[in-house]
């Protein structure tokens, strides 16, 4: 637990000093003014007293517990002070200098010693090259940080790797008028880790959203299982940043130097059912909506608005995040056809013009507020001179109140002209955003944490009619031979271990014995070149399709014969499948991820479609139909125009059994199935490679 962490009884700082510009002075003046509410420990042998505290000249001399350390000190110097720690018996020290792991070699050394002390004395170290942590909670008031913003209560939780993003997400959240709960930079996060803390925001009653800053992750599936664990519970709001080259590179030279591909992030915070944000201005206005709004039942929005434009703007962005705008009911269209303007057209979304008053406003939110049609209303207001703003404001509080669908509101209005009426809104937790867009995306995250949180996740489906053993054996095999690249017969008797259909097919030495392989599969077949050294053998003349007779095929190795001049070469001869449509299923080995595995559509044009989806194993059964239907070209594996479809059972069983392949032989390091023949009632895997 991080009780003593985020809510010590009693706090000391060693290297407090009395000049104002020392991150020791300033430690102790957050404490002091701040009001935490414990004791506070200034350390420095040459002063008595920083900041009116009376000083120690060592941690041995205080004469209480200590709960948490600060140490603001040189790096060569802290080994030594975790062991005097340790002594004192503290249970927390933030290292909040730098000069460890993230300046190379030199600093690493210096830092695996401080774990080793740590873990002598039972103490947790927190960074180091961190800020520290703060917790607004009236019964702590832990300002155990250097940074400058003094956050009002609230219940948004914040924790980021790099200190510079978590305080610009912090002042950010303040300046919107967001109260934190608890915020944490954890730097190096050599012990305390981010699943660590996530963990422990999960369990905090008082935080009802997380928002989270990565730059990459250092170890993945403990942080999936962290998140899976809170997730369910409130949300989690991230962003991960390095998602260009260049970026990546920039994220690998700071304090953590975990960045991975995006792809990798970006799968793990969808299976952890994370939302995730590719900007932190929209992060931040998103976390604004959690903090007062019931989650909706739906995705349905019901469109309030007394001026029209915004209005269009809004209802643009909220169709594009996949929110919809349904019609009024019958009985929600009659209500408002007697309660509002003659002139008002009564439709979903509602324009009920800018003379509307308080009571017109509340006519419609009640309406919608009892239409089983609307999950969420979105109010699109300016405040006009000629009617009473703060009646209208109180009206949309008062509803708001009753917390039975979420409000959002664009509120347009001058803001000192009509502080009250934004006043209004603000104590009443209606959350109003300047922009119709921000509102629009605020109220599209809240929706997609609902269809989250009402998702269903499927099951893993474990094949009992696979031979594991088999595949384990054809890969030692190659592995005791020095091979990475898997032939064509040790890749096709690992899928017919796992069950995986082929089109039939036998590897042939020379040119005689593929005319006879020909005749015994039958006519028409395909003849490839089956070499270590061949990898995309279309590109290079190493496929031969459609061959009708035996001369054709002998004219085919011969041919191909002459043009590869390998030493491991050999001839594939399979059956040549015509019709069909061409799919492909592949995984990729992730360090300390596992695989990603892979479908799409498949043939010789994948690389310039990139019609793919990726999904983390293991694959459920759900996911392996999302993969699928997310596809573009859906519609066409499902047949269109009088075209048949494909067997999605028979691909999805693909899909699922390539999973639990790469699960149980996980050194498999990538796999190709390409193509894939998919026909109305089966499918057949034409070509495949396996690199382990």
């Amino acid at each position: 637990m991080l009780d003593a962490l985020f809510k010590p009884k009693s706090v000391a700082v060693i290297g407090a000093s009395a000049k104002e510009l020392n991150i020791g002075n300033r430690i102790i003046r957050n404490l002091v003014e701040f009001g935490y509410t414990g004791a506070i420990y200034p350390i420095n042998p040459k002063v008595d007293e920083v900041r009116g505290v009376k000083a120690y000249k060592s941690i041995l001399d205080v004469p209480t517990e200590v709960d948490v350390v600060h140490l603001p000190v040189h790096a060569a110097a802290v080994p030594q002070i975790i062991e005097e720690c340790g002594r004192k018996g503290v249970k927390f020290v933030i290292l909040n200098g730098g000069g460890f792991s993230e300046i190379g070699p030199v600093g690493a050394v210096i830092e695996e010693e401080c774990i080793a002390k740590a873990k002598k004395y039972g103490i947790r170290i927190f960074g180091p090259n961190c800020q520290g942590i703060i917790n607004t909670a009236l019964e702590s008031r832990a300002y155990c940080n250097f940074t400058f913003t003094r956050p009002d209560p609230g219940v948004v939780s914040l924790v980021a790797l790099s200190g510079g993003v978590a305080e610009l997400l912090h002042q950010t959240l303040f300046q919107m008028g967001i109260g934190t709960r608890m915020y944490a930079s954890n730097g190096n996060a050599c012990d305390v880790s981010i699943p660590d803390i996530l963990r422990y925001y999960g369990k905090d009653e008082g935080t009802h959203a997380v928002v989270l800053y990565v730059e990459g992750l250092r170890d993945p599936q403990t942080f999936l299982k962290a998140a899976q664990e809170v997730v369910p519970k409130k949300p989690i709001l991230a962003m991960k940043a390095g998602r260009t080259e260049a970026g990546a590179h920039a994220a690998a030279s700071h304090t953590g130097g975990l960045a991975k591909k995006d792809i990798t992030t970006d799968l793990i915070f969808e299976k952890a059912g994370i939302l995730s944000f590719h900007d932190e201005e929209e992060l931040c206005q998103a976390a604004g909506i959690f903090t007062t709004q019931p989650i909706p039942k739906g995705n349905r929005v019901g469109v309030i608005t007394n001026t029209g434009g915004p209005a269009v703007i809004a209802t643009d962005v909220l169709v594009s995040g996949g929110l919809t705008i349904p019609p009024l009911s019958e009985k929600s269209t009659a209500i408002l056809k007697e309660k509002l303007f003659k002139e008002v057209i009564v439709r979903n979304p509602l324009d009920i013009l800018a003379t509307a008053n308080a009571d017109h406003f509340r006519s419609g939110l009640d309406a919608m507020m009892d239409d089983d049609g609307i999950d969420s209303i979105f109010i699109s207001m300016v405040t006009p001179f000629f009617v009473d703003n703060d009646s209208i404001a109180r009206q949309i509080v008062e509803v708001n109140n009753q917390k039975r669908k979420p409000i959002v509101c664009t509120l347009m209005t001058d803001k000192i002209g009509c502080a009250e009426t934004v006043l209004i809104m603000k104590d009443g937790g209606v959350p109003c955003y300047d922009f119709p867009s921000s509102a629009a995306r605020a109220l599209t995250a809240l929706s997609k944490y609902g269809e989250i949180s009402r998702r269903e996740t499927g099951s893993v489906k474990r094949f009992d009619d696979v031979d594991r053993g088999k595949a384990e054996a054809i890969v030692k095999k190659a592995q005791g031979a020095g091979r990475k690249m898997l032939d064509a017969a040790e890749t096709y008797g690992i899928l017919a271990a796992y069950g995986i259909p082929v089109a039939d097919w036998k590897v042939a030495a020379n040119a005689d014995d593929a005319e006879k392989t020909a005749s015994e599969i039958g006519f028409p077949v395909v003849v490839k070149v089956d070499s270590a050294s061949v990898v995309h053998k279309s590109d290079v003349g190493g496929v031969a399709l459609n061959l009708q007779d035996g001369t054709a095929v002998r004219a085919a190795v011969e041919k191909m014969g002459k043009a590869f001049q390998a030493p491991d070469l050999k001839f594939l001869v399979q059956k040549y499948l015509s019709g069909g449509k061409e799919a492909v299923v592949g995984a990729k080995a992730e360090k300390e991820v596992g695989h990603l595995v892979m479908c799409g559509v498949g043939g010789i044009y994948i690389e310039i479609l990139e019609d793919v989806a990726f999904k983390l194993s293991p694959v459920t059964d759900i996911e392996a139909q999302s993969m699928l239907s997310s596809l573009k070209a859906a519609p066409l594996l499902k047949g269109v125009r009088g075209e048949k479809g494909i067997d999605e059972k028979a691909l999805t069983d693909v899909i699922q059994r390539v999973s639990q392949l790469v699960n149980d032989v996980p050194v498999i390091q990538e796999m190709d199935l390409n193509p894939i023949i998919a026909f109305e009632d089966s499918l057949f895997v034409v070509d495949a490679r396996m690199i382990l």
